[in-house]
């Protein structure tokens, strides 16, 4: 991490003002900012560079698979209600792609805008700072991926 010195409210460089980046971004002078991907682009590459992983760790894999189907299948729990623990996670375990997977099924699953915002709440609530700018990221999620 590297510190750089924002300009206050009045333009001056006061040292009161830090803001802490990567290395990467302050050797390359490229701010990464949140939510500057697609999500529905990061879900396709996602699912494309774990093409030779699922080729070559088949049994693995759809293991996974099998886990995850019979995970979020309905039951004495809604599949909805599963998909919004499942976005929680993602979004306190700071985990973008996770985002985009649960907000695509969270629309597939006709899930609103307020229900989605509720458990947004409680995310903040046990996740704190972190979890709410991953909030933020999977509010833009939502608005991207909604279907048109």
């Amino acid at each position: 991490m590297a510190a750089i010195v924002e300009p206050c409210a009045h333009g001056c460089r006061c040292t009161g003002y830090l803001t802490y980046i990567s290395q990467f971004e302050y050797e390359s002078g490229k701010l990464a900012t949140m939510s500057t991907f697609d999500h529905t682009t990061l879900i396709q590459n996602i699912n494309e560079n774990l093409a030779p992983l699922r080729k070559a760790q088949p049994d693995a894999m759809q293991g996974f698979g099998q886990l995850a189907k019979a995970s979020m299948a309905e039951g004495a729990v809604s599949a909805k209600n599963k998909e919004l623990i499942a976005l929680a996670i993602g979004i306190t375990q700071h985990c973008s792609g996770c985002i985009g997977f649960h907000v695509k099924a969270l629309h597939r699953l006709q899930c609103t805008r307020a229900e989605l915002e509720e458990m947004l709440t409680v995310c903040v609530y046990m996740g704190g700072g972190p979890a709410l700018m991953y909030c933020a990221e999977a509010i833009k999620a939502w608005d991207d991926m909604a279907p048109k």
